[in-house]
């Protein structure tokens, strides 16, 4: 009660003094706002062109490696991440229609591949990964 407090009587102050005190911002909006900044980012891929997808270096833009399918005759994808340093894939995940995370909590300027197959070899996929 004494932060609200505190906080009341500074805003008053500063109304005062001639400032502009913007109002606290929802997490909703904050969120919503961060998610369209790191999917805005995402790259677009076809399944069959390369072995692997990549390499990229992660981004500020997300903390996750993030994946979907936008296109093709697939049902649905697998994907994992690579990341250079590491022997082998962390884990294989079923990829569909929408965004899945592949990798959490990966650093800024992480260099990683995606390795990536189809539910039936033959169809074809379009993905777009946001990192």
């Amino acid at each position: 009660m004494t932060d609200r407090l505190s906080r009341a009587a500074l805003v008053a102050l500063l109304a005062v003094l001639g400032f502009i005190v913007p109002a606290p911002a929802s997490a909703a909006p904050a969120t919503a706002t961060a998610a369209t900044s790191c999917y805005g980012g995402a790259v677009t891929v076809h399944y069959g062109e390369v072995r692997d997808f990549g390499p990229y270096v992660t981004t500020s833009r997300c903390t996750d490696i993030n994946m979907r399918m936008t296109g093709g005759d697939a049902d649905y994808g697998w994907a994992c991440v690579q990341f250079a340093r590491a022997a082998g894939c962390n884990y294989w995940t079923k990829i569909g229609r929408n965004w899945t995370t592949i990798a959490t909590d990966v650093l800024n300027g992480t260099r990683f591949t995606v390795p990536n197959g189809v539910d039936l070899e033959g169809s074809s996929a379009t993905f777009q990964i946001a990192f």
